[in-house]
């Protein structure tokens, strides 16, 4: 039997699969199939998820793994801050090593264990690497800019101001004060530009910020390739830092920013002035459930959640009872 593991990082949910322990890897085509099957909650596995999180073993120096994101469309993404959270987590307790490297897509980031946000809350911090502004990182066209920074632009809004952050997903990023844009806008906004349209033809994750205070934020974002998520890792980073940019009378870069969003709350701390900026993104990584599954079930990307034996792990327990904890401190 092959193991999948239930994990989230703020609410965002996966399933994580270490292909270095199946007797034959799956393909990248049934690493899609599978994503997309086990993402979708009509199949009734555990409720779904907002993609599959590949490990696989990594010849890169100094990295202990690489890791591959499945979006619940198929689609794969460059980075996920909170899928790599829990990947950390999941090598971390694999070869006893609280500080290493993992591989992705674009960068090799460094990642550590840090210490529980509460009893059972394990939290990890990652690096959020490279960042760009320029529009061929995204790419985005026909809104008249080669950067976009705190800008109005009318072909999207007719109110507000955008700042464009690529790290290395693409990032969309308006400051919002009500409600009605948190939801209805967002969603509005989110949509058009992750179909055919003629802004960014990749489609872009699209982030709205609410200032709570110095150094805090409230981030929502509709994701590239899923939708409305309870909380995004790429894009709280890179809102993070347009909080920065643009309202810098409101951070303190030397300190953390606290971001809460509809799935919990993760800091970041800003490396703005490096030679190579970055951002540390610290957050829990929390392991729901272990699965027990037949591994040709896997290679054929279906199954029955009778098929599967499930061992829950009682994290989301402490973890529910930390995210309660929060709201009513912030009461």
């Amino acid at each position: 039997m092959a193991k999948l593991y239930k994990v989230h990082g703020s609410g965002n949910q996966f399933f994580l699969l270490d292909q270095t322990e199946l007797k034959q890897p799956l393909t990248d085509a049934e690493l899609v199939t599978l994503g997309k099957f086990v993402s979708d909650p009509d199949h009734q596995i555990l409720g779904g998820a907002d993609g599959l999180l590949a490990v696989n073993s990594s010849d890169h120096p100094d990295t202990l793994g690489e890791m591959r994101v499945i979006n619940s469309d198929g689609s794969e993404a460059s980075m996920c801050g909170n899928g790599l959270r829990t990947v950390a987590r999941y090598l971390s307790d694999k070869f006893g090593k609280d500080d290493f490297k993992v591989a992705t897509m674009y960068a090799d980031l460094q990642v550590s264990r840090q210490p529980d946000l509460a009893p059972d809350v394990p939290a990890f911090s990652v690096q959020i690497s490279p960042i760009k502004f320029d529009k061929a990182a995204f790419p985005f066209d026909n809104l008249g800019h080669d950067e976009i920074i705190n800008e109005f632009l009318p072909e999207l809004d007719d109110h507000l101001l955008f700042t464009a952050i690529a790290v290395p997903n693409p990032h969309l990023i308006a400051f919002v004060k009500d409600e009605n844009n948190l939801n209805e806008t967002l969603g509005k906004l989110g949509r058009a530009l992750n179909e055919s349209n003629p802004y960014f033809p990749d489609g872009v994750n699209v982030n709205f910020g609410k200032i709570l205070g110095d150094n805090q934020l409230f981030v929502r974002t509709y994701e590239r390739g899923v939708g409305f998520t309870n909380a995004c890792g790429t894009g709280m980073s890179a809102t993070s830092l347009a909080f920065a940019i643009n309202y810098s009378d409101h951070v303190d870069t030397d300190k953390d920013i606290v971001i809460s969003n509809p799935g919990g709350m993760v800091k970041t701390h800003l490396h703005p002035d490096a030679d190579q900026p970055w951002i540390d993104l610290i957050g829990n990584a929390t392991v729901t459930e272990v699965i027990d599954v037949d591994e040709q079930a896997l290679h054929q990307g279906s199954f029955t959640a009778a098929d599967l034996a499930i061992q829950v792990t009682g994290e989301q327990a402490a973890y529910q009872k930390f995210v309660e904890n929060i709201v009513s401190q912030a009461q």
